[in-house]
């Protein structure tokens, strides 16, 4: 049986609803070694429930760079009252929602899950070729 291990951040990010104004949203970021692709975000709003988004690692580590994503997940750097910040644009058929969250926040989250599992290997996280070996020998 695997070990699971599992990296999480807690942190506030601003919800931005114009040029001016922005309010506040905590949230949880959780990287999970079972799900070594993924990046998981928890966002506490004012619901009962908990919103959950999924992303891939990778477009969280190359948005912290460059512009990137397409479609409902769009992530890229910037700067706000001159700090580095890194905005995460989500789009779903309930609307969308533009977030920025510190980049020295986010970069120190994601190096831990980069140490844990180096980009690469996420695949023998997975123990696919273990569990082929295993229905091999039977």
């Amino acid at each position: 049986m695997r070990h699971i291990v599992v990296v999480e951040r807690e942190l506030e990010l601003r919800l931005i609803l114009s040029p001016e104004c922005g309010i506040p949203v905590p949230a949880r970021l959780a990287y999970r070694t079972d799900d070594p692709y993924a990046v998981h975000i928890v966002f506490h709003v004012d619901s009962e429930r908990p919103v959950h988004w999924t992303l891939a690692r990778e477009l969280l580590v190359e948005g912290m760079f460059r512009p990137c994503g397409e479609g409902d997940v769009r992530v890229w750097p910037s700067k706000a009252f001159g700090r580095s910040v890194v905005l995460l644009a989500l789009s779903a058929p309930a609307g969308e929602a533009l977030l920025e969250a510190s980049v020295a926040q986010v970069s120190a989250w994601l190096e831990r899950t980069l140490r844990l599992v180096p980009p690469g290997s996420e695949n023998e996280q997975l123990g696919i070729d273990d569990e082929l070996a295993g229905l091999l020998a039977q």
